[in-house]
């Protein structure tokens, strides 16, 4: 500020009058400074200012510096609230990670549960299938053995037929086990596709839920 412009400060204007209207304007206000007030009031009467002009000054700064001051730390957050803060992050990330675990938990009894059971219809159905396969055969076996004993009975005193009828029993025979191995192995086809299908859609489930 230049000499010129201190010129127009009202020479009345003194500290104590400042203090005054500060006091008057609100109570809440802090009165200590933030800076060395008789030195720069000294350095002011230096330059040519009288002591109430110097003063006037003096306690104008440091109005303005008190009030930048306020505005800087009311959005300043304080150690308490920021422990408080830190605290409930920490509670809250507790809690999300003990519901994590518990559904994690659940999801793999879920999925183990799902297993044992397609485990236990798998054994079923092979169960099934042996005993169809099984019965199948014994069938077969028993109708042939009655239709070679019943071709016997007829056919006794002509040998060469017997020996044609075993040669196409035997085929038929060997038929029967082609018929019954490519039903096996049909079989085990669709049930290496069940299981498959089945290991596919817990894999899917299990990516799903992870």
């Amino acid at each position: 500020m230049s000499r010129a412009a201190l010129r127009f400060i009202n020479p009345g204007y003194s500290l104590s009058t400042l203090h005054a209207r500060r006091s008057f304007a609100t109570t809440s206000r802090r009165t200590d400074f933030h800076f060395d007030t008789h030195h720069f009031v000294q350095r002011l009467e230096r330059e040519g200012l009288n002591r109430a002009q110097a003063e006037g000054i003096m306690a104008a700064m440091a109005e303005v510096i008190d009030e930048s001051i306020r505005n800087m730390t009311s959005n300043m957050v304080t150690k308490a609230e920021q422990e408080k803060h830190h605290y409930t992050q920490q509670v809250d990330f507790a809690q999300i990670k003990s519901e994590l675990q518990l559904m994690e938990k659940n999801d793999l009894a879920m999925i183990k549960a799902e297993n044992d059971r397609l485990v236990t219809d798998i054994e079923k159905l092979k169960q099934r299938l042996r005993e169809e396969i099984t019965r199948t055969q014994a069938g077969v076996r028993l109708d042939l053995n009655l239709e070679k004993g019943r071709m016997r009975e007829e056919s006794s005193g002509q040998e060469l037929k017997i020996k044609e009828v075993d040669t196409r029993i035997e085929q038929e025979i060997a038929g029967l086990r082609t018929t019954i191995q490519a039903s096996k192995a049909t079989t085990l086809q669709y049930l290496v596709g069940f299981v498959t299908g089945c290991s596919a859609l817990l894999m899917a489930y299990m990516r799903f839920r992870v």
